[in-house]
């Protein structure tokens, strides 16, 4: 006798959905409220939604492993970020998929290790260049001073030292008309004001690269940055060069990614170590006997403070800078004893399942440690932590966004003892990257 097939349920909804609009208020006001509050009534697997829209949430590194592995696959990241893709145009993982894979390679090489060295030498001149900007004590905003930081580096490293001296201030003007049309909810080409004012910076930028690009072609071996990469770079698959479209688009697209989540996890990497001073003791005994002022931090003199390194892996466990990572449902899912139907949508929330027990000791605790030999927790799964994605579209620039903040974080505290003016900063949220909402730090020369 034929055994019946079993019909499985649709994920349980979380309670509080109003009719017509579902949880989308609260969602938009408290997002880690929400997936909390769903983790404690239906587990690891439930539904949120938003408005007409069901979003199955999956936390745990089993469910985050079926959600990273099955994109491009039964789940599509291309349709979910249609927004960026307004404003970035058709690269990395907002991309066709074939698009994609015809990019990454050239994506790729421009990350190799051998170009790390450089990029390392870049990042130490521009935060030498503003820690020399300082007085013998004062204060300062880290989060606006990270920012701007992060953009100089940015800047620097994509586009070389000549961009940001003679056309950066105008660009990152017209670049801050492109983040404020960023908007997941309303589709990108309504006739609105913040979209029209996106669409004529694209122009005008354009305009601003054009002559760079000419530039950069008549000398193919005077630069050393990823705008230089880029320009030289063929696809595999037809050996022709990049257009340049597509290389306005990539320049853009890093810059956002180079400075927009490097500038929040950065001036959270400071808090949290100034909000622990046992720890801080701990790294700044080693930045004095590893890396003292005027040492040169090479990949190998980085790689050797390991509790700064631990530190950073610490930030991107409690503070990732995206606390949640989307996918339009193609083909249906069965996961967990549930059916997540074509048409839906599924998410996972880094913010919370990094504060899950299962998977991290104590994990509401500042605790860099965990990462260090003999626990090493993060290796225990491969997506147990998804600061940075996961599978086939796991960030391409986590090891430069990491070298990043653990040089400026070294070589401030090298140089100044540092105090929280404000000892409790909120996470900010928005349709970019979270940020710690505006926290003064004192300084003293040391």
């Amino acid at each position: 006798m034929e055994k019946e097939a079993v019909t499985l349920k649709t994920p349980p909804v979380v309670s509080g959905a109003l009719p017509g609009i579902g949880h989308l208020l609260e969602f938009s006001r408290n997002r880690p409220g929400i997936v909390m509050r769903g983790q404690k009534e239906h587990g690891n697997i439930f539904t949120v939604k938003l408005g007409p829209q069901n979003v199955a949430v999956l936390l745990g590194p089993e469910f985050h492993k079926t959600f990273f592995m099955e994109t491009d696959k039964k789940l599509n990241i291309g349709t979910t970020y249609e927004f960026l893709r307004a404003t970035f145009g058709e690269v990395f993982f907002i991309a066709g998929h074939d698009e994609y894979l015809r990019q990454r390679p050239f994506i790729t090489q421009a990350f190799r290790r051998e170009k790390m060295a450089h990029y390392l030498a870049v990042m130490q001149l521009e935060a030498q260049k503003w820690l020399d900007t300082l007085d013998d004590e004062g204060e300062f905003e880290v989060v606006e001073v990270m920012s701007r930081l992060a953009q100089e580096i940015a800047a620097h490293a994509l586009m070389g030292p000549r961009f940001q001296e003679e056309i950066g201030p105008e660009f990152w003007a017209l670049y801050a008309d492109l983040g404020k049309a960023l908007d997941p909810i309303l589709p990108p080409n309504l006739p609105l004001p913040k979209f029209w004012r996106r669409d004529r910076a694209k122009v005008k930028m354009a305009a601003m690269l054009e002559p760079i690009l000419e530039e950069r072609r008549e000398n193919p071996t005077a630069y050393n940055d990823f705008l230089q990469d880029f320009v030289n770079a063929r696809y595999n698959d037809t050996d022709q060069p990049l257009e340049d479209e597509v290389l306005l688009n990539l320049m853009l697209g890093l810059m956002f990614a180079g400075h927009e989540t490097t500038a929040g996890q950065a001036a959270w990497n400071v808090i949290l170590l100034l909000q622990h001073p046992e720890y801080l003791a701990v790294v700044r005994e080693e930045i004095d006997r590893l890396a003292p002022r005027g040492k040169a931090l090479d990949g190998r003199g980085l790689h050797a403070l390991s509790h700064m390194n631990y530190a950073v892996t610490e930030t991107e466990r409690l503070r990732p800078s995206a606390d949640m990572l989307m996918r339009d449902v193609d083909e249906a899912l069965d996961l967990g004893g549930y059916h997540i139907p074509a048409g839906w949508k599924v998410q996972v929330a880094g913010e919370i399942a990094h504060r899950m027990s299962e998977v991290f000791t104590e994990p509401d605790f500042y605790d860099p440690l965990r990462f260090a030999p003999g626990r090493e927790e993060d290796k225990s799964d491969r997506f147990s932590l998804i600061g940075f994605g996961g599978g086939g579209h796991k960030c391409l620039g986590m090891n430069f966004a990491n070298n990043e903040i653990a040089i400026i974080s070294t070589l401030l505290l090298q140089q100044f003892d540092l105090e929280l003016v404000t000892t409790r900063p909120a996470v900010q949220r928005g349709t970019g990257a979270n940020r710690p909402a505006p926290t003064i730090i004192r300084y003293r020369r040391r």
